[in-house]
């Protein structure tokens, strides 16, 4: 049975003391974890972090990662660069990035590749608008989403980490019930089987608004293999609740 895993999303939060603090207290109460633990954090603070988490069980990741190796991009970073820190995760995709980035399917399937190409397992998000899920479109949304990164990555596909996170319930106090967010993830599941015959250990997260109340619900699910925490992994008193129901 693969152990869940429980990926913390700083998004754009923090400061040095304010992470060090944060940190501290997580490693304090973690102990020896049933599942995998990691934090991915705004990439000023990739040093920082890297040094306070030496050693333990929680791995490091970031937030985002350029498609290109190197090169005339002013303000990217590259997974290369990104990998000298310690990494083992990168979030590509986010919901956030797609709206207010404008990043496309292929854009994301890219950068997924890019980071599997360095060594870092990509956390491939997917998701859909309040205005999909109402019209129906909810399973043809993260289908299409998830296809272009089977696409660009074919055999490569079952190193990937998929999230699915329903921008509906991103930051709104929402949250998909424990049955609606199992059902996206079964049809995740069913298009990854379809593309690899590695896809059972490929890990699923749930990605909105998974909190410590509703962890163990969420957790309990036949495909939901874990989560991507946002708000709750800036209190370590929530996170560490929420590590403790999927351990």
């Amino acid at each position: 049975m693969k152990k869940k895993l429980i990926a913390g999303n700083w998004k754009m939060n923090g400061s040095l003391a304010v992470n060090e603090v944060l940190l501290k207290a997580m490693l304090a109460g973690v102990g020896r974890p049933g599942c995998q633990v990691a934090v991915c954090v705004p990439a000023v603070y990739l040093a920082q972090c890297q040094a306070l988490l030496a050693g333990s069980v929680i791995e490091l990741g970031a937030q985002d990662v350029s498609s290109h190796e190197s090169g005339a991009y002013t303000g990217e970073i590259s997974p290369a660069m990104l990998k000298e820190f310690g990494l083992r995760y990168v979030i590509v995709g986010h919901s956030e990035r797609r709206q207010y980035h404008g990043e496309t399917d292929e854009l994301v399937a890219a950068k997924a590749q890019r980071a599997l190409s360095t060594g870092i397992t990509p956390i491939v998000c997917v998701g859909e608008t309040l205005a999909e899920r109402e019209a129906g479109h909810t399973e043809d949304v993260v289908k299409r989403q998830l296809a272009a990164v089977i696409h660009t990555n074919g055999h490569c596909i079952s190193e990937v980490v998929v999230a699915y996170e329903p921008v509906w319930a991103i930051g709104t106090g929402l949250s998909a019930t424990a049955e609606q967010a199992q059902q996206v993830h079964a049809v995740l599941r069913a298009q990854l089987k379809a593309a690899s015959p590695n896809a059972d250990r490929i890990k699923l997260l749930y990605g909105g608004s998974m909190n410590a109340a509703n962890a163990q619900s969420l957790l309990s699910q036949a495909d939901i293999d874990g989560g991507l925490i946002g708000g709750a992994s800036l209190k370590a008193s929530d996170f560490l609740t929420i590590i403790a129901a999927a351990s």
